[in-house]
């Protein structure tokens, strides 16, 4: 063989993986939209991954994610939404931010959009019903609303003394306080309490709600479902024990932060199962067929460190219903 001809098959042979690295298929790309900081979002982002996981994706192995934290900044999202579908990204992730979906639907793109909302799907207008969703968006919901007697007669029993409940909502998530304020109503008059609703919409105005509340007297706190609060978690569970407030909220993190009671489904439970159905998506399902998700399990947790301080004595049939208890 001659020299020239020699060097040419080297040459070709070298370019070979570089051929065969080009021929791959492109690693699928998720957007992925945080509400919070992401200093804030560890535990949720790192339930989102496990579901990627369970559904057969790894970051960095076999699929991309593009991050956006809207750092509580709500009007920031559809920036976000528009920058990601000019990316044209596979699917885009909308963990626990109702007004965020909202937007999504909004935006009349092709691109998949994987949630989990606070309120009623259907009635938010994000999909057409719960089992066919019908369009380019699927997910959780934790709507909490229906939950709310529950968390009120939970309440009752601990501090039967008190007449008036006061309801912390926030008047920005409109339909999510539309639905807690009814159900609220509806379970205050069953009870033969007297409910005053709170409208409280950034942190400055907690302490001056709850005060007012405190002043009436033979009163308790059922704090609604918002982002704000959730951040504001270790602040709400302070300001209730300073002004002798019993309270009772829809998360766990709000009793480990020093809150009285909690009753609601597993926030890192909603986030993993965003995760899984992003990963099916991308596996070829069709979010138009992928029914919305309600949780399954709710849990009760009880703070006894905080009910102590607050002077009052859980009754046994009631530290007997408690998932866990707090000491």
């Amino acid at each position: 063989m001659r020299r020239r001809e020699f060097i040419s098959l080297l040459g070709g042979a070298a370019a070979w993986p570089i051929v065969a690295q080009a021929q791959q298929p492109a690693m699928p790309v998720i957007g992925y939209i945080g509400p919070q900081p992401s200093e804030l979002s560890a535990d949720r982002l790192s339930a989102f991954q496990q579901g990627l996981k369970e559904a057969g994706y790894v970051e960095g192995r076999n699929v991309a994610i593009q991050y956006r934290w809207a750092d509580n900044h709500y009007d920031r999202i559809p920036g976000f939404l528009a920058e990601l579908i000019g990316r044209r990204v596979a699917v885009i992730a909308m963990a626990g931010s109702t007004p965020g979906a909202v937007a999504a639907k909004s935006m009349n793109s092709p691109i998949p959009v994987v949630f989990s909302v606070a309120g009623d799907p259907v009635q938010l207008g994000l999909v057409a019903s719960l089992n066919r969703p019908g369009g380019n968006l699927t997910g959780m919901t934790v709507w909490n609303a229906p939950v709310v007697p529950k968390r009120m007669e939970l309440l009752r029993e601990l501090v039967p003394s008190a007449s008036n409940i006061g309801l912390l909502t926030n008047p920005t998530s409109s339909p999510v306080t539309e639905d807690e304020t009814r159900y609220a109503q509806e379970a205050a008059r069953t009870l033969g309490l007297q409910l005053h609703v709170l409208t409280v919409s950034t942190e400055s105005e907690i302490d001056a709600a709850l005060g007012t509340l405190a002043r009436r007297g033979r009163s308790a706190l059922l704090v609604g479902s918002d982002v704000l609060y959730f951040v504001r978690r270790e602040q709400l569970a302070a300001l209730a024990a300073q002004h002798a407030l019993p309270a009772i909220y829809d998360r766990r993190e709000f009793a480990v932060a020093g809150g009285l009671m909690s009753y609601g489904s597993s926030i890192l439970d909603v986030h993993r199962h965003v995760g899984i159905y992003v990963g099916r998506i991308l596996k070829g399902e069709n979010p138009a067929d992928l029914p919305v998700m309600l949780p399954t399990r709710f849990t009760f947790v009880v703070n006894l460190k905080t009910a102590k301080a607050l002077g009052l004595d859980v009754p046994p049939s009631l530290l007997a219903t408690a998932d866990e208890v707090i000491e």
